[in-house]
């Protein structure tokens, strides 16, 4: 008896094994090849906003399965350009997960990039980052400090927000225990 297998399927099977299975073992979660920055839990958001090794090594891994470069351990081995490019990627990633903290602590409002889902913001990055940045967060109404933040200039405004990064941090650790 013949066998028919629907290619699509198992390609979807294997891109999401490589997307996502490092992450699957790191966080002890499933997720969808479509899964946005909103629907990521509480734990993996906080584990990925935090600086350092551990977060970067996750971003590595999503990244690099997402662009078929291999394991994150082979990030030495990609050529300069290659390992540039994917910490571009990296960085962008890294402020979106910051804010998607701000959203969920409703200190920010209009997050440009929540629309695409992680596979898109690293296939389509060289579109997707331009048009994130020209369209940033603004600071919700309801923040204590929205005031100051309304009075300043349009470049300034992203300043702000990004200078309230380490206590969103922090609100959000209070908030998981």
């Amino acid at each position: 008896m013949v066998k028919v297998v629907d290619i699509q399927a198992y390609r979807a099977k294997t891109l999401k094994e490589r997307v996502f299975g490092p992450w699957q073992k790191r966080f002890d979660e499933s997720f969808a090849i479509d899964i946005k920055l909103s629907e990521l839990s509480d734990k993996t958001l906080y584990y990925l906003a935090q600086p350092g090794d551990n977060s970067a090594a996750a971003y590595y891994e999503l990244i690099m399965g997402i662009l078929d470069l291999g394991p994150a351990t082979k990030f030495n081995d990609l050529r300069n350009r290659t390992q540039m490019r994917v910490v571009d990627i990296h960085l962008f990633l890294a402020d979106q997960v910051r804010f998607e903290i701000m959203r969920r602590l409703n200190w920010l409002v209009h997050l440009p990039c929540k629309m695409h889902d992680l596979v898109q913001l690293v296939q389509e990055f060289d579109s997707v980052k331009p048009a994130c940045k020209a369209t940033p967060p603004e600071l919700a109404a309801s923040h204590p400090e929205y005031d100051a933040y309304r009075k300043l200039a349009h470049g300034d405004k992203e300043v702000f927000i990004r200078r309230k990064l380490q206590d969103a941090l922090e609100a959000f650790e209070h908030r998981l225990m």
